[in-house]
This record gives C-alpha cells, sequence and structure tokens, in this order.
C-alpha cells in the first residue's frame, strides 16, 4: 500500500472515531453507558471472537450449563458495550474522595508508598471499565509510569492520549521493548508502574491458569523481583450502570531470587489473583482473548472441552 492510501485510510478512520466520540459525548454519561450496552449485546455475539469468549468461558466453568455460558456471555457483552459508552465521556467522571460514581478502597496503600519515596509494580486485568485504574493512580500517587498499547492508527493515537490526559491520566509508557527499557529506568529512578496481566504473551512463560498452562507476560513479576519492589493487585468492579468500586490490595507474596522458579511462582501468583477476581465477577472480565494454546479455539474442538 502506497503512502498515499495509507494516509488516506488513517484520515477515514480517524472521522469514524470522531463520529463515534461525538455520538457518545452527546449523550451523557448514563445514557451513553446504557445504550453502549444494548448496542454490543446485539452486535457482540454475531463476531467471531464471541466464540473464542464462549470456549474461554468453557474452560474457567467446565460445569456450566450452556444455558449458563450463554447468561455469561451476554452479560460480558453488556459490560463491554458500557465500556465502549463511557471512554468518551471519561472526563465526566468524579475521581474525588467521597465520590457516588467512583468508590476507592485501599487507597491508603498507595498514598503510604508515594509518601515514602517507594516504588511499586501495580498489577491489574481487563475489569469492568479497566480505565478507572490508571485514573485512581494517578490521583493517589505522583509519578506511575501505566502501560499502553499503541492504535495501529497515530491519528487516533494521538486521540487516545489526548483524551486520557483530559482525565488526568498524563503519564505513559509504551508496550513492547522500548517501553520495556522506560519501565526499568522508572523503577531505577523511584517511580512506580503499572501494568495489565491478564492477556496471552507468545514471548511469555508457561503458568497454570484455570488448570492449564497459559502463556503469561512475566514483565510486573521480573521487575518486582529485581528491583525488590512491593507487587500490588488492583481491580475494579462495576457496582451499577456506571458506577464503580476500585480496590487495591495488600502486596502479593514474593520468593526470595530472581531465578526460574522465583519469577514462574511470581507470575502463577498474579495469575491466581486475576483468576479470583474472575470468579468473583465473571461477567466483568473480557473474555475475547485467546488466553490458552491456538488448538482449543477450532470450533470442532468446541464440544471436547465438555469431556475432559
Amino acid at each position: 500500500m502506497s503512502d498515499l492510501m495509507k494516509s488516506i485510510g488513517f484520515r477515514a478512520e480517524a472521522l469514524g472515531w470522531d463520529a463515534y466520540q461525538g455520538l457518545f459525548r452527546s449523550m451523557g454519561l448514563e445514557r451513553a453507558s446504557d445504550y453502549g450496552a444494548k448496542l454490543l449485546r446485539t452486535l457482540g455475539p454475531k463476531v467471531s471472537v464471541h466464540h473464542v469468549a464462549r470456549v474461554n468461558m468453557q474452560i474457567a466453568f467446565p460445569e456450566a450449563s450452556e444455558r449458563e455460558i450463554d447468561g455469561l456471555l451476554d452479560a460480558m457483552w453488556d459490560n463491554f458495550g458500557r465500556v465502549v459508552g463511557e471512554f468518551p465521556n471519561m472526563h465526566r467522571f468524579d475521581f474525588s474522595p467521597g465520590s457516588d460514581q467512583v468508590e476507592v478502597v485501599g487507597a491508603d496503600i498507595l498514598a503510604e508508598l508515594d509518601r515514602q519515596g517507594r516504588p511499586a509494580v501495580l498489577v491489574g486485568g481487563h475489569f469492568a471499565n479497566w480505565e478507572m485504574l490508571a485514573a485512581t493512580i494517578v490521583q493517589q500517587m505522583k509519578d506511575c509510569r501505566i502501560t499502553y498499547r499503541h492504535a495501529n492508527n497515530p491519528l487516533i493515537d494521538k486521540r487516545i492520549i489526548d483524551q486520557r490526559k483530559a482525565y488526568g491520566v498524563n503519564i505513559l509508557a509504551p508496550k513492547g521493548g522500548h517501553g520495556a527499557k522506560e519501565l526499568m529506568q522508572a523503577l531505577k529512578a523511584g517511580a512506580s508502574v503499572g501494568l495489565m496481566n491478564d492477556q496471552k504473551m507468545n514471548d511469555g512463560i508457561a503458568a497454570p491458569f484455570f488448570g492449564r498452562d497459559a502463556m503469561t507476560a512475566a514483565g510486573p513479576a521480573r521487575m518486582a523481583l529485581r528491583y525488590d519492589c512491593p507487587l500490588v493487585p488492583m481491580n475494579v468492579v462495576r457496582k451499577d450502570g456506571a458506577r464503580f468500586k476500585v480496590t487495591i490490595y495488600e502486596p502479593l507474596p514474593k520468593p526470595d531470587g530472581q531465578d526460574a522458579a522465583a519469577i514462574l511462582e511470581t507470575v502463577t501468583t498474579i495469575n491466581r489473583f486475576i483468576e479470583d477476581r474472575i470468579r468473583e465477577a465473571p461477567s466483568q472480565w473480557f473474555w475475547v482473548h485467546r488466553r490458552f494454546e491456538k488448538p482449543l479455539y477450532k470450533k470442532a474442538k468446541t464440544e471436547g472441552l465438555r469431556e475432559k
């Protein structure tokens, strides 16, 4: 594809992005959340990742009936649709103490680490509206590098970064090799880092997740062990509509040493934390990532999951 055609394509995609943003912003927060839920409950089951989510749920909950899985899938699309509607309206959320929109539990844990000038590795997952995690972190800590995945379209990428700045998230580090170096430099300098640790990473390590080995990013575990930083897990739960509860937990236990066994143990501990949060609110995790080995997602294999 020529540079000209690529540029035209980027501009067309950016126009579509702007239309989406404008439409949902015009609705206001609550209405946009409700409309997004209705829209994705209709469209979600028609896309290919619906099957991926079904397989993941069957692996996680082998005793669940098809009817129960169908109910979870519908609730997952409801939640994700709300995220779609809420993202253009993130600047409308009130993150101040005592807010009835975003309740924060355990804020003192981050505040104390910040007061001590002690860097930490913060880990979370794609639950409820995961944008709440970054927004909460920047309210409690002066300096935390939060990872993000660049949008393929640079015009949309800039819009996303600017939009996050509008609700306070202006300290970001890109994912990838350059981002990893930036995170390590931040820890050395005494800043904390925040990462999502619930998706598949092909060059990660195999660690138990819902009874199967799943390739998992080892970066957070390596950094916490190498720099002797607290490994602080976070989570967000949707209470109802566009209201949330963010919880910062006490640091996870870490083994001594930095060898392969210590890293695997730490990654396994993180996976167990994510797994526990999924069990607590299964409809609020974003199930559409291929977390396990590829053959499981072939449609002919789906029924076999019930027999294993």
